[in-house]
């Protein structure tokens, strides 16, 4: 019996140059956008929010995928530097405090009763995947490769001409989030790899830790 790896299961057959190459030779970029308090704008700033929003989609003519992720609060850096100022503390009334407190901001963070009883404290991130495919590339001959049966073949060449189309993609995109009072920056090839796996090991990510990105991959 054969036993099936993770891989098997992602669409995502490899990640270069800041895109996503799925195993149907799609490409994938992933922009990371910012974000803004709604509910402290004014009526009249909210209506224009919505408009701009609206034209913005309304002029798309792909594809595009509005992911939120959330994630519980990671304080592991801030927990850490309590815990060692907790152990070099030499007054033993001051120990106790420290103790106190850092026992108390990880129950608000963590969600425990009493102090946490609001539930846990999170936080979000906001990202836009923006779509490619090698049949959308200026000059191919989109007809031989809807008769080609087996997947197309992505060659550097086609995969730089697919690159750079892709990327003007994005630059609109940003453009129109940008009139939202939104920012938008591509994720870099680390930053895809460490946004997968987060995906995949939500309880390892929440306390900060990330594997070791290949030096072939940190580019």
């Amino acid at each position: 019996m054969q036993v099936s790896s993770t891989q098997d299961f992602l669409e995502i057959e490899q990640i270069r140059e800041g895109v996503a190459i799925l195993k149907n030779k799609a490409l994938r970029a992933i922009m990371m956008v910012s974000s803004l308090n709604f509910a402290l704008k004014s009526d009249e700033e909210q209506s224009s929010i919505i408009y701009q929003f609206q034209e913005f989609l309304n002029s798309l003519d792909f594809d595009l995928q509005i992911i939120i992720q959330s994630r519980r609060l990671n304080i592991t850096g801030y927990i850490d530097g309590i815990k060692a100022l907790e152990a070099k503390q030499t007054n033993e009334l001051l120990k106790i405090q420290t103790t106190a407190y850092r026992k108390f901001i990880e129950d608000v963070v963590s969600g425990a009763p009493p102090v946490g009883r609001y539930g846990e404290i999170m936080s979000k991130n906001f990202f836009v995947v923006v779509p490619f495919t090698l049949l959308e590339t200026k000059g191919a001959d989109a007809g031989k490769l809807l008769r080609t049966p087996q997947l197309p073949i992505l060659t550097e060449e086609k995969f730089q001409m697919a690159k750079q189309q892709l990327w003007q993609r994005m630059e609109f995109v940003a453009l129109g989030l940008r009139r939202c009072g939104l920012q938008a920056m591509p994720l870099t090839t680390p930053e895809i790899v460490e946004l997968f796996w987060s995906l995949h090991h939500p309880k390892q990510a929440e306390v900060g830790y990330y594997p070791e990105i290949p030096p072939e991959l940190a580019k």
